[in-house]
């Protein structure tokens, strides 16, 4: 359905799995070794894998802080996005490289789900592609301190829920647990 009729494929795009962006993560380990699963079948499939990685005042580029998680690397040829918006395509050449992977559809995982994740999805289908959220491959940290206050359980449950029915006149968002995703 995706308004990119000329972009065949699916790539999956892997959102800011670093160090300090995860390092209180709901379900870190589980979700680290969900994605470490997807990328492995990606690459076996040669479903392009794409890396985005945030940098800003508090998450400051080059330091540990910033470096993609150890049990996540990319390999050569993979491309690396640097964004410092929640939305992936913001600032970014996000979209010059996926269309020049002729890629309409987008696989999504990574965290902050409340944040970057929820901004790359809506930023996605704003544009035209088919975008699906890993639901066990996202994550995010506990936010019960806020008004109101709210589980990371939570708010990737209701992400999950809500992400499944959203759609455009020209694309649409779903929801599909990693071992039931074919690329």
């Amino acid at each position: 359905m995706s308004a990119l009729n000329d972009r065949p494929k699916s790539a999956l795009v892997v959102i800011d799995m670093q160090n300090d962006v995860v390092a209180k993560a709901f379900k870190r380990n589980q979700v680290i070794s969900n994605i470490s699963h997807l990328v492995s079948i990606a690459r076996s499939q040669n479903v392009p894998v794409v890396w985005v990685q945030h940098s800003d005042d508090e998450l400051v580029k080059d330091t540990l802080g910033w470096e993609f998680v150890a049990e996540l690397k990319s390999v050569q040829g993979e491309p690396i996005i640097h964004k410092s918006f929640c939305d992936s395509f913001e600032a970014t050449n996000l979209e010059d490289v996926l269309s020049g992977l002729k890629v309409g559809k987008l696989i999504v995982c990574g965290a902050q789900t409340d944040a970057c994740i929820r901004s790359t999805l809506h930023g996605a289908i704003a544009r035209g592609y088919d975008a699906t959220l890993v639901s066990d491959a996202h994550t995010t940290e506990d936010c019960t301190y806020s008004e109101p206050p709210v589980s990371a359980e939570q708010i990737i449950s209701h992400t999950n829920f809500y992400w499944n029915w959203q759609r455009t006149a020209s694309a649409r968002g779903e929801t599909i647990k990693s071992s039931d995703l074919n690329f």
